[in-house]
């Protein structure tokens, strides 16, 4: 199993990071500008068991994740796992701590390569784009957010 983690510090409150987190709209908002994400249950609201069906395109690629929410405890953690996607395995954990007058966001993904021996020599290309796509989520999470904490 392999692990990814990314932190950062957003000046809000917890529970406005926390429902930023559940509203689908703001998926999009987060998604990097190389991807195009479509949600394909467009009314969906995260709920505990719920799942949400969602299909991504990057470099003309097309690729369908099915996602169930596996925890929701407010203000502080979003936790999904994915029954459909590229990967053996996919675990997301979204944390959020409040620090002072800051929150701690922590995202924490677990995973699976597929196909084995021959999947790991691709980890590198992964634990890279993961690193890419957080780094962008973090970055455009934070600016919504403390642009109305100003």
């Amino acid at each position: 199993m392999k692990t990814f983690e990314k932190v950062i510090l957003i000046n809000c409150d917890i529970q406005e990071l926390f429902d930023f987190h559940i509203n689908m709209k703001n998926l999009e908002a987060i998604t990097p500008l190389n991807v195009k994400l479509k949600l394909l249950n467009k009314d969906f609201t995260p709920h505990l068991g719920g799942v949400i069906k969602i299909q991504t395109i990057k470099n003309f690629i097309p690729t369908n994740w099915e996602v169930k929410i596996e925890k929701l405890e407010s203000p502080n953690l979003l936790v999904d796992l994915a029954l459909k996607s590229p990967f053996r395995f996919w675990e997301h954990s979204h944390i959020f701590t409040k620090k002072g007058s800051h929150c701690e966001l922590k995202d924490v993904v677990k995973y699976k390569l597929p196909f084995g021996k021959f999947g790991e020599l691709f980890d590198f290309f992964i634990q890279k784009e993961l690193k890419a796509m957080f780094e962008y989520r973090h970055r455009i999470t934070k600016k919504l957010l403390e642009k109305g904490n100003k």
